[in-house]
């Protein structure tokens, strides 16, 4: 039997459209190995899903459709995150200015 991740990170992340082949070339040729590679990380996927939504500014609703690309990673725990090694790998830098939103989610299972 297979033994469960004791952790779980969940990073979701939408990207302007002008950047999403740069973005996901360079997620999963460097970003995503790096991760992986870690020390403390076991595995992990990627996912993208298309999202119908509306958005509200001030009183008015306007609907929207995005992208929103989800990785999920299975860790040791959340003290992986603090290691010299995770913070050098994990910035998306070059990318900060055309992402729209992203959020990280850390679970103990």
């Amino acid at each position: 039997m297979t033994e469960l991740p004791k952790c779980l990170l969940i990073v979701t992340a939408e990207i302007d459209p002008e950047v999403e082949e740069e973005w996901n070339k360079w997620y999963d040729e460097v970003h995503f190995p790096d991760v992986i590679n870690s020390a403390g990380v076991h595995g992990g996927q990627r996912y993208v899903t298309m999202v119908d939504g509306v958005t509200t500014d001030h009183g008015t609703k306007t609907p929207v459709s995005t992208k929103v690309y989800t990785a999920i990673y299975e860790i040791d725990g959340p003290e992986i995150m603090e290691t010299d090694e995770f913070k050098a790998m994990r910035g998306w830098y070059h990318f900060s200015d055309r992402i729209r939103a992203t959020t990280r989610v850390v679970r103990a299972i």
